[in-house]
């Protein structure tokens, strides 16, 4: 084969990687000064008008959060104090389908959560699974143009997608979960949520914890075989959305439980795989589930357009008591995710009514910019420092959190903790979670999918791909497609 090109920047400079952004050490945050993930996630969030560039085709309902347990050991946030109820937005939807696809798609289902707490707005923005399919989100437009359409044709295809999974490893946890059952869930109702990402809580004292967010679904789970989930795209492209709405219209409202995972900040360091890495999960073993409270879905939107379609969602929304974590995906999605909506809604996307606060004010400097119906008193400063009376900053009142960090900049992976793998917790999840009938199902589902693929090379990395997650499936696979 001949040697590929290098990659390059929009205007033709050599990129040094394709797979890693640049970070201040192995571990610590990703710089702004990133030309080329700037350049990849602001490019690719500007691909598609005017419907999101992903998790398109959704739907969602308004309701309450209700605190029933006391976690103020943990976060001084007003969101999670014992007794607080809040008002809240939840929107659900597919990941790779565009507006008209068919919910019931095989796919990640989104999972977007907006508290309208009296600290501002609380965003967590996650999916049914509990890990993602990348750990860096400079190969996140990768991902998903790999996962959408042929240049060329149109059509979706399963070269393309088997391509990148097997060229990334890390992807196996994440896709075993997506071939299983999780990949058809019933409804949006039947299925739990999670934040995925290793957020951080910050409680009065200053103390810092690691925190993962549960969403457990009172309905129970359930999920779709292969045959109802192609017959019902057939009949009604919709059903999830339909389901939603006709059950909330019926006063069937769904709840979910509302639990985290902490971990105590010190032990990240030594935990025994990477804690940030996104395509992993933390066992429950080792960090149980603890209760916070319930949320219900009570109201239907008035005007889907107006309160689903505009509605905003972003890790980067956070409150006093809330921060981010090293993970490198979260830390480019705070870049990303307003990036995008700036572009799909507009400059002014918060003023819009479904995404503004609820009960805290707002003091800020912004101004201007398309779609700005909100405005201050002329009298008002419009810069800071001023010596008018505008609004101050105050470190202490925003309670943020942070971790250390002091290293070269450079290109690389995480370090490496002493169980950090690609496939060993997909490997796991087949052998110990998955049913006999839900490896049976999952076995089928694999079999048809290497049965797509025309390309020798991608078919072989496809059966090695699954060896690796576990032995005895890789030789069923190449049994069944030889």
């Amino acid at each position: 084969m001949t040697q590929p090109p290098a990659t390059t920047t929009q205007t033709g400079a050599p990129v040094g990687s394709d797979e890693h952004s640049l970070t201040v050490g192995p571990d610590g945050p990703t710089v702004l000064h990133d030309r080329y993930l700037v350049e990849k996630l602001a490019q690719f969030n500007r691909e598609r008008i005017p419907e999101r560039i992903v998790h398109a085709k959704g739907g969602g309902a308004f309701g309450e959060f209700v605190v029933t347990a006391d976690v103020s050991a943990y976060t001084r946030a007003a969101v999670f104090q014992p007794g607080t109820t809040t008002e809240m937005l939840a929107r659900f939807s597919s990941v790779a389908g565009e507006q008209g696809s068919p919910d019931t798609w095989r796919d990640v289902r989104g999972f977007a959560l907006k508290f309208y707490t009296t600290e501002g707005n609380l965003d967590i923005v996650g999916n049914n699974t509990p890990v993602f399919f990348i750990r860096d989100a400079i190969k996140f437009p990768d991902f998903i143009h790999s996962q959408k359409r042929l240049p060329d044709s149109g059509l979706r295809n399963a070269d393309m997608q088997w391509d990148f999974w097997t060229l990334s490893p890390e992807s196996a946890h994440q896709v075993t979960y997506l071939m299983g059952d999780r990949g058809l869930p019933r409804s949006w109702r039947q299925m739990n949520g999670y934040g995925s990402h290793t957020y951080q809580w910050i409680n009065a004292a200053g103390e810092r914890f690691w925190v993962k967010y549960h969403f457990i679904a009172r309905q129970g789970t359930e999920e779709l075989d292969e045959a109802a989930a192609e017959a019902i795209a057939g009949a009604n492209a919709d059903y999830y959305r339909q389901d939603l709405f006709d059950a909330i219209a019926h006063g069937d409202f769904p709840v979910w439980d509302v639990k985290v995972q902490i971990m105590p900040y010190a032990e990240a360091l030594t935990y025994r795989f990477n804690p940030f890495d996104l395509t992993k999960v933390w066992p429950h073993s080792d960090y149980p589930l603890i209760d916070v409270g319930h949320f219900t879905l009570d109201r239907n939107p008035l005007n889907f357009f107006a309160e689903i379609e505009q509605a905003a969602f972003s890790p980067s929304n956070l409150v006093p008591g809330t921060d981010i974590s090293p993970d490198k995906m979260l830390m480019a999605r705070v870049f990303s995710y307003p990036d995008a909506q700036r572009y799909r809604v507009g400059t002014n996307y918060n003023q819009i009514p479904v995404n503004a606060p609820h009960a805290a004010a707002v003091h800020s400097y912004t101004q201007d910019g398309a779609q700005a119906h909100y405005y201050d008193s002329p009298t008002k400063p419009v810069y800071a420092p001023n010596s008018f009376g505008g609004p101050v900053a105050d470190a202490a009142a925003a309670g943020e959190g942070g971790w250390a960090a002091d290293g070269e900049l450079q290109r690389a992976a995480a370090t490496l903790h002493a169980e950090d793998d690609d496939f060993g917790q997909a490997g796991s999840l087949y052998r110990d979670v998955f049913s006999p009938e839900s490896k049976a199902r999952f076995i089928a589902t694999l079999t048809g999918q290497g049965r797509a693929l025309t390309v020798p090379g991608i078919k072989a990395r496809f059966i090695d791909y699954w060896t690796k997650v576990d032995a005895d499936l890789g030789a069923t696979l190449a049994a069944a497609l030889a």
